[in-house]
């Protein structure tokens, strides 16, 4: 269950930051507004860390993506300045505690570079976090 305690961690973290803008959570209907921006949000396990040997411990660790989903043809800097605020939000170091799991995010968030998707301007920002689980 700790994969779902990331999670729990991860998407209350994102929920908290103001200003606030409409979230498209994974498999969870979601219908954008034509000209309104949006974020959709994905918890990407990665392989767990079991660089220690015995039972009870490892890590859990893997990117936490949010794309960003702007209008286009309305130039890149609003997209820019909320890449910006969640990179600050999510910077490296921070912690987050969702049940008896800490989840901690390890390096500064990447902002990749923006695209056309159909009528939307997308900026995907990639988040790397880990877990330590104890069992």
């Amino acid at each position: 269950m700790s994969i779902v305690a990331v999670r729990a961690a991860l998407e209350t973290k994102l929920n908290a930051m103001t200003p606030a803008i409409s979230t498209a959570w994974e498999n969870l209907p979601y219908t954008p507004v034509a000209g309104t921006p949006y974020q959709a949000a994905y918890v990407m396990p990665a392989s767990p860390d079991n660089s220690v040997l015995g039972g009870g411990y490892h890590k859990k660790q893997g990117i936490f993506q949010i794309d960003l989903m702007y209008p286009i043809q309305a130039g890149t800097a609003t997209a820019a300045a909320r890449a910006e605020l969640i990179e600050t939000w999510f910077k490296q170091g921070t912690s987050m505690t969702s049940g008896s799991v800490t989840v901690k995010i390890m390096k500064t968030p990447y902002v990749a570079q923006g695209r056309v998707e159909d009528d939307r301007w997308r900026v995907p920002i990639k988040i790397t976090w880990q877990a330590e689980i104890f069992t």
